[in-house]
């Protein structure tokens, strides 16, 4: 293995692990501040010792070990500045000893798993306090469960980088000033707390789907669906984690043939199905199905049934448009937002045509003029009209917002399709 290969290596396996050290500091320590920080300090630790010294047996243990270290480093020059002597120290144990050694110092004690035994799922939750705003829930578990930078989670939220880095900050200032307890949620505390919880995980899973970034973060879109089995099992009354297991799953399965060899996004109508995992895909039919039995809809449950009839397509020519559009239009029901509004058009422009879907498209202008898809599906509706003129200015505008190279690639070549492509220089 050469230094690049290594250096790649290391990093993968420290933003893969990034979570799961934080959650287990938040549990030890109860402070979201001291194990976020810790745990960054123990991956550029990490960073810097491992391509030299090598990667230890265990990744995963030597990085909480570390991580805990400077935990408690941290608090113990919290306790010699005076006004925060007794915030510190209401972080030890009432029994413990104070010693020099790191475990009688800090011990885990094994606290009462109460319903959610999971740590990472236990974060979630911790996270999504009702105190908080729910855009503020979400985001701030974003950052600590997946790592996931700033930027990608503004582009998630479609919101400025500022307002986005701002929300975080405020969220933890005011889980540290209110004294939110990073506790065992209770079984009382969980409905309420359970939107946010799927939320997170949704736009966890979205962005390691199609990421911002040049990568797909497939080790992340496999800790979110394992959450969200662990959920389901947590909840079996519950239908709307039935349903967002169903949802991930139905994607999960074509991740196959989302992208050409070269990198290239490929869309829905011309994926190769038989590159989809057929066991993934029956799995959510039937998690759907389960969900149809309850006959409690809601908008995790409807994505799912839309994935569902996708998917029972054996080719794009089979797909039951007006069933898409039915579901779409129960979905708004449940769920009004532009993005909704912007799918459904699609639907109805394979049930009545491009133009009455146009129509619907350009009233979400004002809402959506930075975001991607609005502008491609926008482009798409003026192609297939012969508005070549007007199509080619908004992919333009497409590839200016999109963020992953595989769909600038993809929408570089709708454009160039209509016989414009980009000049060299321009």
């Amino acid at each position: 293995m050469d230094a690049a290969e290594l250096h790649d290596r290391v990093e993968r396996i420290v933003r893969d692990e990034f979570g799961r050290v934080v959650a287990a500091l938040a549990r030890r320590f109860g402070d979201l501040d001291v194990a976020e920080e810790a745990g960054q300090e123990a991956l550029v630790t990490a960073m810097e010792r491992w391509p030299t010294d090598g990667i230890p047996p265990n990744p995963g243990a030597w990085l909480t070990t570390t991580a805990v270290r400077k935990a408690i480093d941290t608090l113990r020059r919290e306790q010699h500045r005076g006004p925060k002597q007794q915030a510190a120290q209401a972080l030890l144990s009432p029994t413990a000893r104070i010693t020099p050694g790191v475990a009688d110092e800090y011990p885990d004690e094994g606290e009462d798993d109460g319903p959610v035994a999971d740590d990472r799922l236990r974060l979630i939750f911790a996270c999504c306090h009702p105190a908080l705003a729910e855009p503020a829930r979400v985001a701030l578990t974003l950052r600590l469960l997946g790592g996931l930078t700033v930027p990608e989670i503004a582009a998630a939220f479609l919101v400025p980088e500022r307002t986005m880095a701002q929300r975080i900050t405020r969220a933890k200032a005011k889980i540290a000033d209110a004294r939110i307890p990073f506790r065992v949620p209770r079984d009382d505390d969980l409905p309420e707390r359970l939107g946010g919880v799927l939320a997170v995980l949704f736009l966890g899973y979205n962005e390691a789907y199609l990421p911002h970034g040049p990568d797909q973060r497939i080790d992340l879109a496999a800790e979110v669906i394992r959450l969200t089995r662990q959920l389901v099992e947590q909840l079996p009354g519950e239908p709307e984690p039935r349903g967002l297991l169903a949802l991930l799953l139905l994607s999960e399965a074509r991740r196959p043939a989302r992208f050409a060899a070269d990198g290239v996004l490929v869309r829905l109508d011309e994926q190769d199905r038989t590159l989809w995992n057929r066991d993934l895909i029956a799995e959510g039919h039937a998690l759907v199905r389960a969900c149809l039995v309850q006959n409690r809809p809601g908008r995790y449950q409807l994505l799912a049934a839309i994935n569902a009839v996708h998917t029972d397509a054996a080719r794009a020519s089979d797909t039951d448009w007006r069933q898409i559009l039915v579901l779409y239009d129960q979905l708004l029901a449940v769920l009004d937002t532009p993005i909704v509004r912007l799918n459904r058009a699609v639907a109805v422009a394979e049930v009545a045509g491009p133009l009455p879907a146009l129509v619907i498209v350009d009233a979400l202008a004002d809402r959506l003029d930075g975001y991607h898809a609005f502008h491609a599906t926008r482009a798409d509706l003026l192609r297939r009209l012969g508005r070549t003129a007007p199509a080619l200015r908004e992919y333009e505008r497409a590839i200016e917002t999109a963020g992953n190279p595989g769909e600038v690639a993809h929408l570089s070549g709708l454009r160039d399709s209509l016989g414009h492509p980009r000049r060299p220089n321009s």
